[in-house]
């Protein structure tokens, strides 16, 4: 069971920051305390003659014992009350504001490592745009919590806590009248805190959407203009952007009925505290500055009452963020590495399959049964309708998914033995997709490979027939291509990523559909490529272009997520069956339903 995560876990690094931060804050809260008591000191021993008492009058005679000295003192304290308040407000906001960036900076780190490190499964069911939206707007609520209200609650509760005290000090009766309202208060305060939680959930529910719907259009622009869909974008992501407003309106509903109520309820308990202290006054009960204290003493009492209510916005919304940021922490990988497991040594490139069986849902099971072998060094075709289960195949072998039973084996070892990292490091791939990031072409040609020499990176695009169009370029091989790689013709990225694949070098190579989409010409240089690439390697094809698959040492036939047929391309051909049609339907142009071609 993975651990729950805390916010605790990610302030604890920065406890150091934190206390000096804390110090601060206490002396934030003693300046709360002490900034009525130069008003009192004016009111009862300049105005009024009451006697001071011996600590006063000590600290007081240091100046002078007459009324203007104690006038003097009283200023003098209330500068010095304000300069020290005003040190500890910076060094509060100043140390908050750096435990807020790095804590922001560290729950990136950590959620979009464990974001990488989650199985494909995960990624499958959710949508691209909602993880970005934890990675940022999450993640900047729990920040702008640190940052803004964390330690301001505590200056604020440790403020009521000191002046409570005070005041029942002062005149314990007067206090308990003053906090009559102070139940009345935090059940507003709490009722309508709950309700702003749920509807902040909403409306970051619904941000999410909106960042889904944006990376979504962002990403596939060229499908949208050349269906000229500009349009039906645009209103859909009106529609979720006017839902997202109508969220945030319910939400702002909310949020805007609680201040006025808790101004309501403040002025309640003073319109009480100043009736009942003025007959006291009146009475000769109380002095008019103790009355004055008390009165500057409950204003600052109901401020972090107020203060604590207008922070439920920014407490709500942390809150929420770290839920969802914590749903994706506590997501556990459903392909880790087992206990023991060990880095793989050289692969030689031996592959089996032991009756291993798949599904990516309880309900619909994908492979069923399957088990092969391919010796190092052979080079293995799977043919097949579409969803036969080809791809899945080739997708277990480095672990992108844990099958629901069966072994599958590398050199004889099961490959859960090995540290995933390990096992992927030695297998290559060239897909159908090919997907180039935002770089240089020679960083391109180097990511499966980081430390690559230039030279390296050249003599790997040779072999790919690379060279000669990167040459062409601008600025040959530091040339920045476009993000995916669409400055590139689809050959010229097709090439660029098996220049990817070969200087990896690894014994292993899964090659699904790399032709797919291309003329002739791109095609025939292509597989020129792929030859170089594959030579020497244990390569399994996914592949419509039978010149290939009849070059195999074996064919795998799939069906259904069985493996029907097997043999070399004149064996099968001979045996009339599954592949036999296929081949029948690719060079002697047979008429067949168009739901039963084959993608091979």
């Amino acid at each position: 069971m993975q651990k729950k995560i805390r916010i605790t876990d990610v302030l604890y690094p920065h406890w150091p920051t934190l206390s000096l931060a804390f110090l601060a804050v206490i002396g934030e809260s003693v300046t709360d305390l002490l900034d009525p008591w130069p008003l009192k000191i004016v009111f009862d021993h300049v105005f009024g003659s009451k006697r001071m008492p011996d600590w006063l009058a000590s600290a007081v005679g240091v100046i002078g014992t007459d009324k203007f000295s104690i006038l003097n003192f009283a200023v003098l304290a209330v500068i010095m009350i304000a300069v020290f308040g005003a040190i500890s407000s910076y060094f509060e906001k100043y140390l908050t504001t750096s435990v807020g960036q790095w804590v922001m900076h560290d729950l990136r780190r950590v959620l979009y490592s464990h974001i990488q490190k989650l199985s494909l499964s995960y990624h499958d069911r959710k949508r691209t745009g909602d993880l970005i939206s934890r990675v940022t707007s999450d993640i900047d609520a729990v920040q702008s919590l640190v940052s803004n209200v964390l330690l301001g609650m505590l200056v604020n509760v440790l403020t009521l806590v000191g002046m409570m005290l005070v005041m029942l000090y002062l005149n314990w009766v007067f206090t308990l009248i003053a906090l009559m309202v102070a139940p009345g208060l935090f059940l507003v305060v709490y009722h309508y805190t709950r309700r702003i939680k749920t509807t902040s959930r909403a409306k970051r529910r619904q941000e999410g959407e909106v960042v889904n719907v944006l990376e979504e259009v962002l990403s596939s622009i060229r499908v949208v203009k050349a269906f000229a869909r500009e349009d039906y974008e645009q209103k859909r992501f009106e529609r979720e952007s006017l839902e997202s407003v109508e969220l945030a309106l319910e939400a702002r509903n909310v949020k805007a009925k609680l201040p006025p109520l808790v101004e309501i309820i403040v002025a309640a308990g003073t319109c009480l505290v100043l009736w009942y202290g003025a007959r006291l006054v009146l009475t000769g009960e109380l002095t008019s500055g103790e009355l004055l204290v008390f009165l500057l003493y409950l204003g600052k009492m109901y401020k972090p009452m107020r203060e604590l209510s207008k922070m439920t916005d920014t407490i709500s919304n942390a809150s929420v963020g770290w839920e969802r940021i914590r749903e994706v922490l506590e997501n556990e990988q459903q392909v880790r590495d087992l206990p023991g497991a060990k880095p793989a040594p050289r692969f030689k490139g031996k592959i089996e399959f032991d009756h291993v069986s798949f599904s990516y849902d309880e309900n619909q099971r994908v492979l069923h049964d399957v088990s092969l072998q391919i010796e190092p060094g052979q080079l293995v075709a799977l043919v097949g309708p579409t969803g036969a289960g080809k791809t899945t195949i080739a997708s277990l072998l480095p672990r992108f998914y844990e099958p629901n039973s069966g072994v599958i084996k590398i050199d004889g070892t099961d490959i859960r033995q090995f540290k995933q990292k390990s096992l992927r490091e030695q297998i290559s791939f060239v897909l159908q997709e090919t997907l180039l990031f935002r770089a240089t072409v020679a960083e391109n040609i180097a990511y499966g490979k980081p430390n690559a020499t230039h030279e390296e990176i050249v003599r790997a695009a040779q072999l790919a027939n690379a060279d000669e169009f990167i040459e062409r370029m601008p600025d040959g091989y530091d040339t920045m291509i476009g993000e995916r790689g669409v400055t590139l013709s689809g050959g010229q990225r097709q090439r660029v990523t098996i220049a990817r694949a070969i200087i990896r070098n690894s014994p292993i190579l899964i090659l699904d559909e790399p032709s797919a989409g291309l003329d002739a010409a791109s095609e025939k240089l292509v597989f020129d490529a792929l030859e170089n690439l594959m030579e020497g390697k244990t390569s399994i094809v996914i592949a419509h272009r039978l010149a290939t698959v009849s070059r195999a040492n074996v064919i795998f036939v799939i069906d259904q997520g069985r493996i029907v047929e097997q043999g070399t391309h004149e064996e099968l051909l001979a045996r009339g069956g599954l592949y036999s049609k296929l081949y029948e339907l690719q060079f002697r142009g047979d008429a067949v339903d168009s739901r039963e071609v084959l993608t091979v």
